[in-house]
């Protein structure tokens, strides 16, 4: 019963990483995407022209997106870091 307890255990936070890394990191880009054409003016030339608050909004949302890459990346490495250069990241 306990083998089924620390499976069941693991496999929800598996689920977790996955449903936040998997689709919520896209989500918050579109989001990002989202954020710059709306509101969006319209220039006589036909073009288009974001406001200060859709981008300030697509900033954020870019930063997040990224920060979790790069912690990615940090975490895939972090023991290469460790014995190569004593770099200690997490």
């Amino acid at each position: 019963m306990d083998l089924l307890t620390q499976t069941a255990n693991s496999l929800w936070q598996v689920v977790l990483v996955g449903l936040l890394l998997g689709a919520g990191l896209p989500a918050i880009f579109a989001l990002g995407l989202k954020s710059l054409s709306a509101g969006a003016r319209t220039n006589p030339d036909g073009t288009s022209t974001a406001t200060t608050a859709g981008k300030v909004g697509a900033a954020a949302c870019f930063a997040v997106v990224l920060i979790a890459i790069i912690a990615g990346i940090l975490m895939l490495m972090q023991n290469f870091l460790a014995s190569s250069f004593g770099i200690h990241v997490f």
